[in-house]
C-alpha cells in the first residue's frame, strides 16, 4: 500500500462520499416530508461514515484511525438499518433504496478490510517493538485502543 497524504485519496472515503450523496438524493423525495426524524437521522449517519474516516486519518495515529474506522462502520450499519424503515414505510422506490443499501454494504466491506489491514499493521509494529526490548521471546501485547476486527461475514 502506498503512502496516502490525504483522506480524500482513500477508496473507502470515496465510496462513503457516494453513499452520503445517495442518501441525500433518496431523502429529497417528497414522502420524507412526513418524517423529518428518519430523514435527518439517515443523513447524519451517512455523513458520519465519511466524516469519521477523515477525522481518524487526520489524527495521525494508527490506533485512533482504527477506532474511527470502526465508528464509521457502525454508522454504515445504521444507514442500512434505517433503509429497512424507508422500505417498510414506502418513503422511496425500492430500486433506489436497494441501490443505497448496496453502497452501504460496499462501504462496510471496504471498512472491514481496511480495519483488518490496519490492525495487522499495528500488531506487527508492536511485535517488532517487543522483540527489540526482549530478544529471547515475543510477548503478545494487548492495548485497549486497538480495535477488534469485525466478522466480515456479519455484514
Amino acid at each position: 500500500m502506498g503512502t496516502v497524504k490525504k483522506f480524500e485519496d482513500f477508496e473507502v472515503w470515496k465510496a462513503a462520499r457516494v453513499l452520503a450523496n445517495l442518501v441525500y438524493d433518496l431523502t429529497d423525495e417528497p414522502s420524507f416530508r412526513k418524517d423529518f426524524g428518519l430523514r435527518d437521522q439517515l443523513r447524519r449517519a451517512a455523513v458520519s461514515v465519511l466524516s469519521n474516516i477523515a477525522e481518524g486519518f487526520e489524527r495521525g495515529i494508527d490506533t485512533e484511525f482504527c477506532r474511527f474506522l470502526t465508528i464509521a462502520k457502525g454508522s454504515a450499519g445504521e444507514v442500512r438499518a434505517q433503509l429497512y424503515l424507508v422500505l417498510d414505510r414506502k418513503f422511496a422506490a425500492e430500486e433506489s433504496v436497494r441501490k443505497t443499501g448496496t453502497q452501504a454494504i460496499l462501504v462496510s466491506r471496504h471498512l472491514s478490510n481496511f480495519i483488518a489491514y490496519l490492525k495487522r499493521s499495528i500488531d506487527d509494529s508492536k511485535k517488532k517493538t517487543t522483540r527489540s526490548r526482549k530478544t529471547s521471546t515475543t510477548v503478545p501485547m494487548t492495548d485497549p485502543l486497538v480495535c477488534s476486527v469485525p466478522d466480515p461475514l456479519d455484514l
